[in-house]
């Protein structure tokens, strides 16, 4: 680890790589970068295991570019980063969350995603978490 990279700025790097369509049509590229238990719940509500995952994601990759929004990270235990994040590409949008950890080698695997839709614009959606007075309500 570079000490002059914090370790949610890690996590958010692999995130970004694996948004990449160069990343996403490589089984190989993808396999280094999801946790053997990873576990996603997608957009549509699928749950998608590691290997499911690396047999369906080069054709999921979508023409045009993923564009991340809006990334915040907390690193909430040692080598334990979770991230959010807004997602658009295509004329869809969705809320994201993601679950990274380091493994024994020092590499962030991703341990669990999931996928929400959204409208593509809302007036009371600022694309920021709710404020802690605003959870306690």
């Amino acid at each position: 680890m570079d000490l002059g990279i914090s370790e949610v700025d890690e996590a958010m790097a692999a995130e970004r790589a694996l948004l990449s369509p160069r990343v996403r049509t490589s089984p190989e590229l993808s396999r280094e970068l999801l946790d053997p238990g990873f576990v996603e719940v997608g957009q549509s509500g699928r749950r998608w295991d590691r290997e499911s995952m690396l047999t369906e994601l080069p054709s999921m990759t979508p023409t045009a570019p993923i564009e991340a929004l809006d990334m915040r990270g907390e690193l909430i235990a040692p080598g334990v980063v979770h991230l959010t994040y807004t997602t658009g590409s295509g004329g869809a949008r969705a809320l994201r969350g993601s679950l990274w950890r380091r493994d024994d080698h020092g590499k962030w695997r991703l341990y669990y995603h999931q996928g929400t839709p959204a409208p593509l614009s809302t007036s009371t959606d600022t694309g920021s978490p709710p404020s802690r007075e605003s959870r306690l309500r």
